[in-house]
């Protein structure tokens, strides 16, 4: 188990932190791509400082890499990609999109970066109703109702958008660009809806159920064609995580994990500390310890804490130092290092 942690397009304190805390690897967005654009940009942020005009490019990558590297960092995976709403929803420049998806993996195989993780939620991203619930101690965490949910105005015309038209997004999707990664050494990693309901803001949500990663894998069977196990949504997909995790072990389909936990249901939870969800966070880790997984793996989603603004909900820092502390915790008693 390669213990991770997510970093900015440039460097700060985290970069230093994390290297204190013994951890190594980082996993990293591409400024200015889709989903450092979607999510991580902080409210307020200044517009994307990159001059490559292409961010998931090879010139760009390798001044990321080497920025990492002047921290001592490497680069484990990239957890972004180019736009990649007209491949999900069948439009007419998919093609050119997926060919802007190959570039970049091909690109990651001739930098040794062995993971890409890519999502299947179109026109929106994760989604939270409330990034300021208050939890143990008065930190600060997110929540999600459905409720609240159907309080928020659709982003789409309901009903213009249907599960067929993204599965069939996405089976053209990987028939083109599995055979890329196979041939890079690339790991395609499908992060799992979030939260796994049926729809979002009159969106629908395919990637929602243990039984649709069986899907997506029966696509298209390969080694490159694999997961994202991210804990806090498979959670609210089964109550038997570690199951879940051997499961999909077997077919050797987790290619990177999100640890994270939450409390409640895929209507009505918040997420929590690492320590205090509903999961048995230690029977996962021996559960990874079973399978001989030996990716990436990054906590995600902590609270904020005392002292610290909640401009970046989820990503603040002193939650992300007790996650990790926690988490090689675990490791040390279930790998025996």
């Amino acid at each position: 188990m390669r213990l991770a942690e997510l970093v900015q397009s440039r460097p700060d304190p985290l970069w230093t932190l994390m290297k204190q805390c013994g951890v190594d690897d980082a996993v990293v967005l591409l400024d200015g791509a889709e989903q450092e654009m979607r999510w991580l940009r902080a409210v307020g942020a200044p517009p994307p400082t990159f001059t490559d005009e292409r961010p998931w490019g090879e010139a760009a990558i390798t001044a990321h890499q080497e920025r990492l590297a002047d921290h001592g960092l490497t680069m484990a995976a990239i957890e972004d990609t180019p736009p990649l709403d007209a491949v999900r929803l069948g439009g007419p420049q998919r093609d050119e999109q997926i060919s802007h998806v190959i570039e970049q993996v091909r690109a990651m195989g001739r930098l040794g970066v062995p993971v890409l993780c890519y999502n299947w939620m179109a026109v929106t991203s994760w989604a939270r109703t409330d990034v300021a619930v208050r939890i143990r101690g008065g930190a600060l965490s997110t929540g999600y109702t459905r409720a609240g949910d159907l309080a928020l105005p659709p982003v789409v015309e309901p009903g213009s958008i249907t599960e067929d038209q993204l599965w069939d997004g996405l089976a053209y999707f990987l028939d083109a660009v599995v055979p890329e990664a196979e041939q890079a050494g690339v790991r395609l990693a499908l992060h799992p809806d979030d939260p796994p309901r049926a729809e979002s803001r009159g969106v629908p949500r395919i990637i929602r159920s243990v039984e649709a990663f069986r899907r997506v894998l029966d696509l298209h069977p390969s080694p490159a064609n694999a997961v994202t196990l991210c804990q806090g949504n498979v959670a609210l997909m089964s109550d038997d995580l570690p199951a879940v995790i051997r499961e999909l072990g077997r077919r050797e389909a987790i290619a990177f994990v999100h640890f994270r936990d939450v409390r409640g249901t895929a209507d009505d939870f918040v997420e929590t500390f690492h320590d205090d969800g509903q999961t048995d966070l230690a029977a996962c880790v021996e559960a990874y310890a079973e399978i001989g997984f030996d990716g990436p793996l990054r906590p995600d989603h902590v609270p904020t804490l005392a002292g610290e603004d909640n401009h970046r909900p989820g990503y603040a820092t002193m939650g992300r130092l007790f996650a990790l502390g926690y988490i090689k915790a675990l490791r040390q008693v279930a790998y025996g290092r």
